[in-house]
């Protein structure tokens, strides 16, 4: 009901201030070819990470490339993920930035959200990859061995438990709300190195592009020792949860690492919508983006896995009526369990953003 009330508001706004004749109409849309201009909000995260810059990349082309489409796409900062989906749920965007992982349980209901949200995928972009790091010497030679540890997790509040959660705990290092098995430490990428360095953290995770920069800057100022997944362990969780894929990081893509790395995509960049956003509006919006996504990648290099072999990936999220109609018509679309095949298998700059941190 909220969510109606929020779009109907938005719609009488526009009405007003563009005259009952005239173009006007909320974020849901009446269809991309209406009379009506369609006011478009699209929510993207604080600066810092891939989130803002990408987003609004997206909304500038959308806006200068819409054709005969009657939309206004305005990008709109927000804590990331988890408020995107909020407003989503309640009219407030019509589309938003999100950590497939995060969209995952949204849709469930579960870890932590109180209900399930009604999100859809739009486009899958770049891979988050992640990576634990410690100091050469630290004893630290597996994941398990992080168990009683102090450990740099991300930040607090962007939700990066929903994918760390599982994959630490399957490796023995059991991460509950409670979390008794280790000590948990809030920071972004770059206060994680610093924490490592000053020996204030024993271990941390860094996500994002390869090369992240964080991990380069760690790198060049300490000896710095790649954390290996345990291969089982992996394997079983890239089977068990559709947001994990493998990722390969080539040996030359860092200072410190003597041979090719096998990582985890740990829930991929993604753009979302709402299932009532109208169909016909994300299907124009989709065909836009996708027509002209080399425009996009001039402004944030993340727009280079808007392509035929990872637009389209399941992620763990339902894609939208029409984002499926338009990968259809482009024959992109992957057909039942071919959806699960179409993981990155090497981690390349052209295939990842500067930086995925989703700091929210």
């Amino acid at each position: 009901m909220q969510r109606f009330l929020n779009i109907l508001l938005i719609g009488l706004a526009a009405l007003t201030l563009n005259g009952c004749g005239g173009e006007g109409g909320g974020n849901a849309g009446s269809g991309a070819g209406s009379g009506r201009t369609q006011y478009v909000n699209l929510g993207t995260a604080p600066t810092g990470g891939a989130f803002a810059p990408v987003g609004n990349a997206i909304a500038s082309v959308l806006n200068e490339n819409k054709g005969e489409n009657k939309w206004k796409v305005g990008a709109k900062g927000t804590k990331g993920s988890q408020e995107n989906i909020r407003m989503l749920d309640k009219g407030e965007l019509s589309l938003g930035m999100s950590n497939s992982a995060i969209s995952y349980y949204a849709g469930k209901g579960e870890s932590g959200w109180d209900k399930p949200y009604n999100v859809r995928a739009v486009v899958t972009l770049a891979p988050n990859v992640g990576i634990f790091v410690s100091k050469k010497g630290s004893g630290i030679k597996s994941l398990a061995d992080l168990a009683e540890k102090r450990i740099c997790v991300g930040p607090g509040g962007a939700g990066f438990e929903m994918f760390l959660g599982p994959l630490m705990t399957a490796h023995g290092v059991e991460y509950t709300a409670d979390n008794e098995n280790f000590s948990a430490i809030n920071a972004n990428y770059s206060d994680s190195v610093s924490q490592l360095a000053d020996g204030n953290a024993d271990a941390a995770f860094i996500g994002g592009a390869i090369p992240t920069p964080a991990l380069t800057q760690a790198c060049s100022t300490m000896d710095i020792q790649f954390i290996p997944y345990d291969e089982a362990t992996r394997t079983q969780l890239i089977k068990d949860y559709p947001y994990y894929s493998p990722i390969q990081v080539p040996s030359d893509k860092y200072t410190d690492l003597e041979e090719d790395f096998q990582a985890m995509n740990v829930g991929s960049m993604q753009l979302i919508s709402h299932a009532d956003v109208d169909e016909e509006l994300i299907y124009q919006m989709t065909k836009t983006i996708w027509e002209n996504r080399e425009e996009i990648a001039k402004q944030h290099p993340a727009a280079k896995a808007i392509n035929e072999k990872n637009a389209a990936r399941f992620t763990g999220t339902e894609f939208h009526p029409g984002a499926i109609r338009f990968y259809k018509e482009i024959e992109i679309w992957p057909e039942s369990a071919a959806v699960e095949d179409a993981a990155t298998e090497e981690a390349t700059p052209a295939e990842t953003p500067a930086e995925a941190e989703t700091s929210e």
